[in-house]
């Protein structure tokens, strides 16, 4: 052994040991290591931020600004309306959406599977009430394990595919990863939907939630000229609030508010229904009724702002501008372009309209405002924002335009006409060119702690391969492995694949773990493809760390996960891989 590898292998153990240990942060740990190995000389100057341009890197990042995206533009309220149902146990929302996930892992990148599912399963987990952490672990091994059924599902068998045919004449076939990858792929969702939740520990933080529970606010939504709901009784809406956690409680018409709650009465233009409701379920309502937030006129004064709108959330101290005063007499609308959406009173009930109703000290409102303006508006009620929660305002209009170029970019990438980075590079740019996401909101979507944690732990990686000590790990398990039977050097050669996985990106593991599969083949003489399947699949299935594979990192924020984590439902996943996937190999690849 090398220094260079003594040292590399050195600080791999630190950096996994403090990471385990859990008292500094994983972003903190992997700089601080990555600076070690620059001073040491392990790791070459010029190569010291490599990993900050790699594209995986590049992939995260883009993909939580792609997730945002589809959020943004109502797409998630699309499919959680007609897929997902938030009352169901946690076990069978884990099996319906790890299926979901599994089943377009099959036919495009397991990435971007990803990306269009992990904000359903956060909308999800929100609307039940639950802890995000408990579903989107088992959600990101799913679209893992989809991803080794075919030979587009995952980059390493794309490349054992190439290996093969350097090798041996002719490469693997679309399908011939089915009936291994198939088995393995479903016995993993039974294990993940029925047991493996169960063994994530109780979420340290809930990622992204607000810091204290706010009451419901008060809210209007006004029926738009042309919309479907005119004509139709005000109890007709009755099981679409329930289901997006709205109560109608009242209606205004010819802006005076009725009395009772008008059940029968017949919905008109310019109608304005009277809501209480949280500030994402009253988003989620409106872009399923296509009802809108302000009348005409305040509602194009703030689409003349370039920048786009915010949802802001301010409390209201003693002495403010607007305490005892209206919305309307302060003059919010045309001063400020500012809207009044909804007043959260504690335990007192607002009779007037919104915008008509006197401001008391400890009211919270909340402000639909121009993006560029939020922090200006608020200083001018004199105000106090809330800490910053996720509060977006969907456009459904712009629905079919995101999924449209979405799809496009997973097409193209699939079939290899584009790079997936450079797709979800040009996904990201149409998006922001299209206000789809604020340019105001594009950075902020991305989890910068995770960026660091990967660009760092590449080039730690890569020095490692360089130096020889992947190499060194090979040739002594060939050494290991001397004289043993060929079925149990196969499952060392998975445990050692899916080790190195956990610690290299899967890509580099496939290319140094292939040839060593066919060269312990030859030696045994026997069939090399049973070994570059099990290659395949370890390579594949990373599911003890985060920095494994790209889809654990991009979960790593948004679940509120721990580096230690993942080791406790993943270790037992990986047993189970191992379990079915040697005798599978064994039975459709015979030595």
């Amino acid at each position: 052994m090398s220094a260079d590898q003594a040292i590399l292998f050195a600080l791999f153990g630190a950096v996994f040991g403090l990471l385990l240990w859990g008292r500094i942060r994983y972003d903190l740990v992997a700089f601080s290591a990555l600076i070690v190995a620059v001073l040491l000389g392990v790791v070459p100057t010029d190569e010291a931020f490599s990993g900050f341009g790699h594209p995986a890197t590049m992939v995260v990042a883009l993909v939580l600004v792609v997730s945002a995206g589809l959020v943004r533009s109502g797409v998630v309220y699309m499919i959680t309306r007609t897929l997902i149902d938030a009352s169901r146990p946690l076990a069978r929302h884990i099996a319906i959406m790890g299926g979901v996930g599994a089943l377009l892992s099959a036919f495009m990148n397991n990435v971007a599977a990803l990306a269009l599912l992990m904000p359903v399963d956060i909308q999800t987990a929100r609307k039940a009430g639950r802890p995000v952490a408990l579903s989107l672990m088992p959600l990101s091994f799913a679209t893992i394990l989809g991803g080794m059924v075919t030979l587009i599902g995952t980059p390493p068998n794309i490349i054992i595919a190439a290996i093969r045919e350097d090798a041996l004449g002719a490469p693997f076939a679309m399908f011939d990863f089915a009936p291994v990858g198939g088995l393995t792929a479903l016995a993993g969702l039974a294990f993940v939907a029925l047991v493996g939740w169960r063994l994530i520990p109780a979420p340290q933080r809930a990622a992204r939630e607000p810091a204290a529970a706010i009451a419901d606010y008060i809210a209007e939504l006004v029926v738009p000229e042309g919309s479907e709901l005119i004509g139709k009784r005000l109890s007709e809406l009755d099981e679409l609030a329930a289901k997006n956690d709205v109560q109608i409680i009242g209606l205004v018409r010819g802006g005076k508010r009725r009395y009772g709650t008008q059940r029968n009465t017949r919905l008109e233009a310019g109608d304005a229904l009277v809501i209480e409701a949280s500030p994402e379920a009253l988003d989620e309502f409106r872009a399923a009724t296509r009802l809108d937030f302000a009348e005409e006129k305040r509602k194009e004064a703030l689409k003349a702002e370039g920048a786009g709108v915010a949802l802001v959330e301010a409390v209201v101290p003693e002495g403010a501008r607007i305490a005892g005063k209206t919305a309307q007499s302060v003059g919010l609308g045309w001063r400020r372009r500012t809207v009044l959406l909804g007043i959260s009173r504690q335990g007192r009930t607002i009779r007037t309209r919104v915008r008509n109703t006197v401001i008391e000290p400890g009211d919270i409102l909340l402000l639909l405002t121009p993006e560029e303006t939020r922090d200006d508006v608020v200083e001018w009620l004199g105000c106090l924002p809330l800490a910053a929660r996720d509060l977006a305002v969907t456009d459904p209009s712009k629905a079919w335009a995101a999924i449209g170029i979405f799809a496009a970019a997973v097409a193209a990438a699939s079939f290899g006409l584009v790079y997936l980075p450079v797709a979800l590079g040009a996904v990201v740019a149409l998006y922001a060119l299209l206000r789809i996401v604020p340019l105001g909101e594009l950075y902020n979507q991305i989890e910068w702690p995770v960026v660091v944690l990967l660009g760092s732990m590449i080039p730690l990686g890569a020095a490692l391969e360089a130096s020889g000590g992947t190499e060194l790990v090979a040739r002594s398990l060939v050494w290991l492995t001397e004289g043993w039977p060929a079925w149990a050097v196969l499952t060392v050669l998975m445990l050692v694949t899916m080790t190195l996985s956990d610690v290299l990106n899967n890509t580099a593991t496939t290319i140094v773990a292939a040839p060593v599969g066919i060269d312990m083949a030859r030696a045994l003489g026997v069939s090399p493809d049973p070994f570059l399947m099990a290659v395949a699949i370890a390579a594949s299935c990373a599911f003890l760390t985060p920095i494994g594979h790209k889809n654990n990192t991009l979960i790593l924020g948004p679940g509120g996960y721990r580096f230690g984590d993942y080791w406790r439902m993943g270790l037992p996943l990986e047993i189970v891989v191992v379990a079915v996937s040697i005798p599978a190999i064994l039975v459709f690849w015979p030595l």
